[in-house]
């Protein structure tokens, strides 16, 4: 099996973008990795990471 059939990918991130204009962070208005022009819900990386920390099951 190679690698590349092990690697999941996540249909619902939206495509990073490789240069400005960034869209930005709902939450902090900082620039995120994602196009301006992606509709939804967009998340800087710190902010992203912290409500992965919020989320995740502390189990």
């Amino acid at each position: 099996m190679s690698e590349d059939s092990c690697t999941i990918r996540d249909a619902t991130q939206p495509p990073r973008e490789d240069g400005p204009p960034y869209a930005e962070c709902v939450l902090c208005r900082e620039p995120t990795e994602y196009p301006e022009s992606y509709k939804g819900i967009t998340l800087c990386p710190v902010c992203e990471w912290q409500e992965a920390q919020r989320t995740a099951c502390s189990g």
